[in-house]
């Protein structure tokens, strides 16, 4: 466990009111991503406090008002999992980096270019992204952020995002290997012949087509029938 001069605050305001936590950075983190599920080893102390540099501890009866309980565990799951958590600047800078690549490969398999309508290389969307002011932040999902992202990108980069449906047949040998992958994506359309062969149409981004019909060949051998629409 680290020692509470190395922890880090995770606080919420419930009710007009502020409660906070001592917090292990890395464990607390973990949590936090859902990498860690217990609460072991993440509370340096098991107090739930309104001001805890100054170690002002809560009311019970503030407690037992915000959230329903004066359960130590389950309040700083809450916060946790609902509250600000204060990341160490190391922490942030790494998630930050990753983030940025998250959000870049995303751009790079749903967006085209539409000078050519083929898929930006990662390399020219990073390049990119490194030249235009970004506001990222690192807690968020990374698809949630797209749309800011590429709004931004735009002024350094043409940016086109698009769908393509695709009708797809596979006949009954290769059926149910196929199944698994088209489900994979949104579809629109599917039935099953009599044959026992599938068919259906689904709707993907333009920039994935290639990688999804490289997918569809290797997991049927080849063999299928496709159809842009």
């Amino acid at each position: 466990m680290v020692s509470l001069d190395k922890s880090i605050i995770a606080h919420i305001k419930v009710q007009g009111k502020q409660f906070e936590i001592y917090v292990d950075p890395d464990a607390g983190l973990a949590y936090r991503q859902g990498q860690k599920k217990e609460l072991n080893n993440v509370l340096p102390v098991e107090e739930i406090f309104t001001d805890a540099k100054a170690s002002e501890r809560a009311k019970s009866s503030d407690l037992q008002k915000a959230f329903g309980t004066q359960d130590v565990f389950a309040i700083a799951e809450r916060i946790l999992k609902e509250g600000e958590l204060a990341l160490t600047t190391e922490q942030k800078r790494k998630m930050m980096e990753l983030k940025r690549k998250q959000i870049a490969q995303l751009i790079s398999r749903e967006a085209t270019d539409p000078r050519t309508g083929a898929p930006h290389p990662l390399v020219r969307i990073e390049a990119a992204m490194d030249k235009v002011r970004l506001d990222i932040d690192p807690m968020q999902d990374a698809a949630a952020q797209m749309d800011k992202v590429i709004s931004a990108l735009r002024i350094e980069l043409p940016i086109k995002m698009e769908k393509k449906r695709i009708a797809i047949k596979v006949p009954a040998v290769h059926a149910h290997r196929a199944y698994g992958l088209l489900k994979g994506q949104h579809m629109e359309k599917e039935e099953w012949g009599s044959d026992g062969s599938l068919m259906g149409v689904i709707t993907i981004p333009a920039g994935m087509v290639g990688e999804f019909l490289d997918k569809l060949n290797k997991a049927t051998s080849g063999d299928n029938q496709t159809k842009m629409l």
